[in-house]
């Protein structure tokens, strides 16, 4: 996983995270809710990339 693919999740998923603060402070379900889902969006992507990184780490010792 390159950093900046790491760096733009870890933003992406503050960025949620700080909407869905904004939504429960203001009342707003909609922007607490879409908050939620842009933060889990974001762990989803970088789960993906662990998944990603753990299968070519696995490719290389049957490699070696």
């Amino acid at each position: 996983m390159s950093f900046a693919d790491k760096a733009r999740n870890k933003a992406e998923e503050a960025a949620g995270a700080a909407k869905e603060a904004y939504g429960r402070v203001s009342h707003d379900e909609r922007i607490r809710t879409d908050g939620a889902a842009q933060r889990s969006e974001a762990k989803a992507k970088q789960a993906g990339e662990h998944v990603k990184d753990a299968g070519r780490d696995v490719k290389d010792v049957f490699k070696a």
